[in-house]
């Protein structure tokens, strides 16, 4: 891997690790690459680590939906629940994919690297 994208991404998985929306998994899947690097693991690692992140990145209609499900009322509170989804859909209609939460975007960015990263 090119070292600038290596960098970038480094980055970009520091700020994934940060974000208060991350998952476990995603967490765990970030330091296990991150201690790969350089290693014989690395290649290793970061199909995992990419795999993950496929996994875990929420898309803008999964938002939408759980913001307007009961679930989402009980994770969110009902008011803020109503917020999210009326933010989900103003992204939407903006063009938005997936979920723009810190984590979500993080991901977004790490995975727009993935052929670089896979190379």
């Amino acid at each position: 891997m090119k070292k600038e994208v290596l960098d970038y991404v480094v980055e970009q998985t520091h700020a994934l690790m940060n974000a208060a929306s991350c998952s476990r998994e995603a967490k765990e899947a970030a330091q296990a690459w991150l201690d790969a690097v350089g290693t014989e693991n690395e290649t290793e690692q970061t199909k995992k680590y990419v795999a993950e992140l496929e996994a875990d990145i929420v898309t803008v209609d999964a938002l939408i939906g759980l913001a307007e499900s009961e679930t989402g009322a009980k994770i969110f509170g009902a008011e803020k629940a109503k917020e999210v989804a009326a933010h989900g859909k103003e992204i939407k209609a903006a063009g938005a994919v997936y979920c723009d939460c810190p984590a979500c975007a993080a991901v977004e960015k790490i995975l727009a690297k993935k052929d670089e990263m896979l190379a």
